[in-house]
């Protein structure tokens, strides 16, 4: 007890030492800044932002000058601008840094000091992965105003990041000020990733709020008003509207639903649309604005939608165009009021223009066209050498002095909460696990509608042990990512290979990622209820701090969608794909009937249905399941899930049912026979949705044509046919016309009986040997026996009762005559 007693002192002792040592940049792990170079003092602007002194930023940076303004240039300016760092030696400032999304600010307002003039400084600026973010730049302006450059960083590396200054010739470098700041977790998909390759920033160009007045969002970005911009201001009008809907989320037809931190509201509250009259009919008129860019360098182009415009859904259809080329049709949103918008590449040119046009189509019930927003970033794709910068010696001393003494506080503190954590872990009882390993397969049956309250499940493990196991998130180990977080391979201390997903970065209420916050509560509540051969297992879960953290079993193979568009991974036999197919029925079938009330998945799709290392398939993801629903015939839920899968009628209504379910894995299933994406924006319009493309053969007898060229030649005729029987069930519009997920089951298993038939007929007809038993071989003709879900209590099925089915169904095909 004495002993217990000292070691609760030494860590009160050495807390208390932390902090006297907590401004130490060593010490920072901060990944916000908003730093005013050159000065010890604090700055806020009218704008909102908190700039704080260089001393207290938690950045660090190498030898420069503190200089100020001793003309008065800046004074009717912010003091921000009256400082600066400067240098004729390159420079850099360093940060510490998590994986993800960064917006970078960098202010520069070239006033003139006793020691320096910098309207006359040139110089570059480069970041740690070698990109120039500007090349041969001088901030001297006109205007005596500031200039403020801003670029998205895209981070994989949790090393410290440096941004360098480097002066050209014999000039000099300097910044006044440096935003530094990761982006909330529901913008990361800012930076559209087949737009860009080896993570290039991207620098705002233009922000446009077009129809509207120029202003600031939350996230400080600057937005102008467009009417600069218009070639012809007589062509455009402006509108707006008072209420938008926001409660839409995912992809449909190549657009993305918006959110507040996308762009905010006032955004789609006003628009221009076409000015139409007795002289400018609406056939033969469009609206173009014309924004200068630098040539030669490709840009990505983000247009705005909001459909404030028309009397109905889908009355007003439109073109979109750049530079004179067609590159979207526009207006086919599923509700009017709702924001979403459309980003595509502008490729390199010799044109220092890009000219963005709407007009209405002919086809079009109301004949004009509306635009609620501009964005252009240009890709900055050119690297340089990072520069030698000069260290002085007492900065390596202070370096190395203050490395060792962090360290050694470090170990003390892991020592000591080594043993305290011996001692209240005989306390806990076990409420904490430090055994990694799949729940019991009993779950926990949990009812309660906070992950937070789940301790008594016995799957809580803690953050020290993920760190750990992941060799402290190490990038390297990153195996996935999604719009929840990362997911890293983990090895904890027993050896067995984990999955472990981490949720993107929430600040201390869980505001900035509330929608995180709900999937992670669902998934252990959740997979907490249900243990299937075919359903991923949880093991366990974190949730200290702002952290959320899931670690499921390790699924060696990865998801059914890397083995089908992932050139690097061995192509799956048809026969393999039925098996993985059926597989994930069966996963799904449990959760309709096997669960307690019933779960409707409501996010299927082939990434979340993952591989063993014997290609036995899981599903996964279960953060948008709805647990209970199937006690009532439908629950009435805003619309969640990916577009390409969600099913029209769920769409429509909002009004969600398992046979949502049916509806995205009759795609996941043209998938597979296809391997091509549910959607994909770059094919003519009438292939970009698989389920409109593949039942249009479907219904001619015409889908050998579409099938995965893999596989040409490979799969019997009848196990095709049963197969595209199956999937065209699955995809009817109405809902009541799909089959259970039992139903479904049934048919898979039948295709890939008559696919093994064939194969093991085959593989006789090769043999010399040829005996009797070679006539069992036929393709069986049977009739269809009673579904699995009409033979069963859904509460009562489970995985060994499938299995038994499936032999007794098997038992009495005849192998005769089938064709």
């Amino acid at each position: 007890m004495e002993f217990f007693q000292k070691c609760r002192i030494h860590v009160h002792i050495l807390l208390l030492f932390l902090l006297l040592f907590s401004n130490l940049h060593s010490l920072s792990f901060a990944d916000n800044y908003y730093i005013n170079c050159g000065s010890d003092a604090n700055v806020s602007l009218t704008t909102g932002q908190n700039f704080v002194a260089e001393s207290k930023s938690g950045s660090s940076f190498s030898k420069s000058n503190a200089i100020a303004d001793t003309n008065q240039l800046s004074a009717s300016l912010s003091a921000l601008y009256q400082t600066a760092r400067a240098s004729s030696d390159p420079f850099y400032y360093e940060f510490k840094v998590t994986v993800g999304t960064y917006l970078v600010r960098l202010h520069f307002l070239a006033f003139f000091s006793t020691s320096s003039n910098l309207s006359a400084a040139v110089f570059d600026v480069l970041d740690s992965t070698k990109f120039t973010l500007l090349n041969n730049f001088s901030a001297k302006s006109s205007t005596s105003s500031p200039l403020i450059k801003e670029f998205f960083l895209r981070i994989d590396s949790t090393e410290s990041f440096r941004l360098y200054f480097t002066p050209r010739a014999s000039s000099l470098a300097f910044v006044n000020a440096i935003e530094f700041f990761a982006v909330p977790p529901d913008f990361t998909n800012f930076i559209p990733e087949n737009f860009t390759s080896n993570n290039s920033p991207l620098q705002t160009i233009y922000r446009v709020n077009v129809g509207g007045p120029s202003n600031n969002d939350t996230l400080w970005r600057s937005w102008e008003t467009d009417d600069t911009y218009l070639l012809d201001p007589n062509s455009a009008k402006e509108t707006s509207k008072g209420i938008l809907s926001r409660n839409n989320v995912g992809k449909f037809d190549g657009f993305v639903f918006s959110n507040v931190s996308v762009a905010p509201d006032w955004v789609y509250l006003t628009a221009k649309a076409m000015n139409i009259n007795a002289s400018r009919p609406a056939n033969s008129s469009n609206i173009t604005w014309s924004l200068r860019v630098r040539a030669n360098a490709r840009h990505i182009v983000r247009a705005h939608f909001c459909d404030i415009v028309g009397s109905a859904p889908g009355n007003v259809i439109f073109n979109l165009y750049s530079n004179g080329n067609i590159r979207k049709e526009v207006g086919r949103a599923p509700l009017s009021s709702v924001p979403f918008y459309y980003d595509f590449v502008v490729n390199s040119s010799a044109s220092e223009l890009i000219n963005i046009s709407i007009r209405p189509r002919n086809d079009s019930v109301e004949k004009n066209a509306f635009l609620n927003g501009l964005e252009i970033l240009e890709i900055m794709e050119g690297k340089g050498s990072i520069p030698h910068v000069k260290v002085p010696m007492k900065n390596i001393v202070a370096v190395v002095v203050g490395s060792v003494l962090g360290g050694l506080f470090l170990i003390c503190i892991v020592i000591a909460g080594f043993v305290f954590r011996l001692r209240h872990r005989k306390k806990e009882k076990g409420v904490e696990t430090s055994v990694w390993s799949p729940m019991p397969a009993n779950g926990g049956g949990s009812s309660h509608s906070s992950a937070f309250n789940l301790n008594y499940l016995g799957l809580k493990i803690s953050f020290t042990e993920i760190q750990s196991a992941t060799n402290n998130f190490d990038t390297k180990l990153v195996i996935g990512k999604g719009g929840f977080g990362n997911v890293y391979r983990g090895t904890p201390l027993n050896g067995t290979k984990v999955a472990v997903k981490r949720a993107y970065k929430r600040d201390e209420e869980g505001s900035s990622s509330g929608q995180g916050l709900s999937e992670f509560e669902t998934e252990i509540i959740v997979l907490s209820k249900i243990r299937h051969r075919h359903l991923v297992s949880l093991i366990g879960y974190c949730n200290e701090g702002s952290e959320m953290i899931l670690v499921y079993e390790f699924m060696e193979k990865g998801t059914l969608r890397d083995h089908l568009y992932n050139s690097d991974v061995p192509r799956l036999s048809w026969e393999q794909r039925l098996e993985i197919c059926t597989g994930a029925a069966r996963g799904l079938h449990y959760l309709h009937t096997g669960a307690a009330g019933g779960i409707i998945h409501r996010d299927v799709k082939s990434s979340n249905i993952l591989l063993d290392q014997n290609h036995v398939a899981k599903v996964a993801d279960f953060g948008l399941s709805k647990s209970g629903a199937l006690n009532e015939t439908h629950v009435s839920t805003n619309v969640k899930g990916t577009f390409g899968y969600l099913d029209p009628e769920y769409m429509m209504s909002q009004q969600l049912t398992e046979k949502s379910d049916v509806y995205s894995f009759g795609v996941v299933l043209l998938e597979v026979l296809c391997a091509r994406p549910a959607i994909d924006s770059m094919l003519p319009r009438e292939q970009m949705n698989l389920a409109e493309w593949g039942m249009f053969y479907q219904k001619r007898g015409l889908l050998e044509q579409i099938v995965d060229s893999a596989l040409k030649g490979h799969i019997d005729p009848s196990s095709l046919r049963k197969f595209g029987e199956t999937v065209e069930k699955c995809l009817q519009e109405d809902a009541s016309d799909r089959p259970t997920m039992a139903d479904v089951l049934w048919d898979l298993e039948y295709a890939l009986r008559l696919q093994q038939t064939t194969k093991l007929r085959e593989a006789h007809e090769d043999s010399t040997t040829i005996d009797a038993s070679s006539a069992a071989f036929g393709l069986p003709n049977v009739q269809r026996i009673h579904s699995l879900g009409s033979t069963m209590n859904g509460d009562d099925i489970r995985e060994d009762n499938l299995d038994t089915t499936e032999s007794e169904i098997f038992s009495q095909l005849k192998i005769r005559d089938a064709r």
